[in-house]
């Protein structure tokens, strides 16, 4: 609608600036130095709410990080719309691989470099800038709720307590999501799943301290050998994993499902070209956006032990570990992973060394229908935002409260994300482009719209 465009246009300085003052709050939820600035971040939110138009704004407390609770309901008959996103951020180290400040926000070439540009600030707070956009026209043709967590980078542990008691307060008909990413500006996109997650730390115990590598090497265990090599045998020569019943559940595609994934558009070469490897790597027999959307994955997120500083220290360490994490893909439960795992990692270990395994957080994967309103509602709003229908793809990433909205409020995702995926999320020099920004801010009130309508 162009009054939408007007008011975006005339504002577009200020919504910038406001998501870069966002940007530079080091709402790290991993970290607890950071705690105080996860709070100041979460007030930040609430008063972004309340000037963008919600009635009323709080922030709720949890055993954990806070969550913020927004609402601007216009008409009870209405359809409701409640939108999730998270502020809080990974850590950004390694610091020294950041071409500026992670939360000294810079603009270059047309993006912005900070960390939570894009995972999640930017995306989520597009919705809190669209909900503006729609108030100050008065075009707001539905209900809208919000609610922004602070502890998603974490495993969301007390996300699901707030639920199972708010369920009235969240009582809404979908819930709207921007945390994925879409194909290119040129290929807009919507995924239809994400998969689920399994997050494990293992540590290997051999001596009872650290030892001279000199006197004792060659007759103790060295656990950080023993680790690598436990680790190596986690997948064959094909790049199957080895755990015993890992694929039990897992569906595969059927060729016709297969042609239709494959079709989305994708250039092998530039991919490799931007990561800066010479080849593909994965599992025998699977393309990479099958590989990446539609298969089971084991990786080491960390491994440590010994010496890491300067210079050279001969020891044989005392112990060794690992941070290991398994994307998983619907029918697979992350608990049943984590138990396959552990029996399976404290099997292969040794007599000569200890193993300790311990479950962090986990999720389950999810597929969202594209037969529904809210779908063919987000759909119609991608084609009137960008001039084309949306490619429904899958996603490779994991949102683990996803599975929970369904589980605990009855309701449904979209999953209408604007970040790209070479936005180096989780990694150093996190960008989101502006374009993408704004147009997000643009598309949004769409969906709002026909979202209304179609659900007459």
């Amino acid at each position: 609608m162009q009054v939408w465009n007007d008011y975006l246009s005339q504002n577009k300085q200020r919504f910038l600036d406001e998501l870069l003052d966002l940007l530079r709050i080091p709402s790290v939820s991993a970290d607890s130095k950071y705690k105080n600035d996860v709070a100041r971040c979460a007030e930040a939110v609430k008063e972004n709410l309340l000037k963008a138009g919600c009635d009323k704004a709080e922030i709720c407390p949890t055993e954990g990080h806070p969550i913020v609770y927004g609402e601007k309901i216009i008409d009870a008959s209405l359809p409701t719309v409640l939108v999730y996103g998270h502020y809080d951020v990974q850590p950004a180290d390694p610091l020294e691989l950041w071409h500026s400040g992670p939360f000294e926000p810079v603009i270059k070439d047309g993006k912005i470099f900070a960390r939570g540009a894009c995972d999640d600030k930017g995306q989520m707070f597009m919705h809190v800038k669209a909900l503006e956009v729609m108030v100050k026209t008065n075009t707001l043709a539905c209900n809208v709720k919000f609610m922004i967590e602070g502890e998603e980078e974490v495993g969301s542990s007390n996300l699901g307590k707030f639920l199972a008691s708010n369920v009235e307060k969240l009582k809404a008909d979908i819930v709207l999501v921007s945390d994925t990413s879409m194909i290119s500006m040129e290929h807009p996109s919507l995924e239809t799943g994400l998969r689920g997650l399994a997050y494990m730390e293992v540590e290997v115990t051999g001596p009872n301290r650290d030892l001279h590598s000199g006197v004792y090497g060659g007759a103790v265990a060295n656990p950080i050998n023993i680790l690598c090599k436990m680790i190596a045998s986690l997948h064959d020569e094909n790049n199957h994993i080895t755990i015993p019943g890992f694929y039990d559940k897992v569906d595969n595609l059927s060729d016709a499902d297969r042609t239709a994934l494959n079709a989305a558009p994708f250039n092998q070469k530039e991919y490799n070209e931007d990561l800066g490897v010479k080849s593909e790597w994965g599992e025998k027999g699977y393309t990479t956006l099958e590989r990446t959307g539609t298969r089971p994955t084991l990786d080491v997120n960390g491994i440590w032990g010994g010496y890491i500083g300067e210079g050279a220290k001969t020891v044989l360490p005392s112990k060794a570990n690992a941070k290991i994490s398994m994307r998983l893909v619907p029918h697979q439960s992350s608990e049943e992973i984590s138990a396959m795992f552990q029996k399976h990692f404290e099997s292969i270990a040794p007599d000569y060394v200890q193993v300790k395994v311990t479950a962090h957080h986990g999720g389950e994967p999810v597929v969202t229908p594209t037969d529904s309103v809210a779908y063919q509602a987000a759909a119609k709003a991608i084609k009137e935002s960008f001039g084309k229908d949306p490619i429904p793809t899958r996603g490779g990433g994991s949102i683990p409260i996803i599975a929970l909205f369904e589980k605990t409020l009855g309701l449904k995702t979209v999953l209408m994300g604007f970040g790209l995926d070479n936005d180096n999320i989780h990694s150093p020099n996190e960008k989101y482009d502006v374009a993408n920004y704004y147009k997000g801010i643009e598309t949004i009130p769409y969906f709002h719209k026909y979202f209304a309508e179609m659900s007459k």
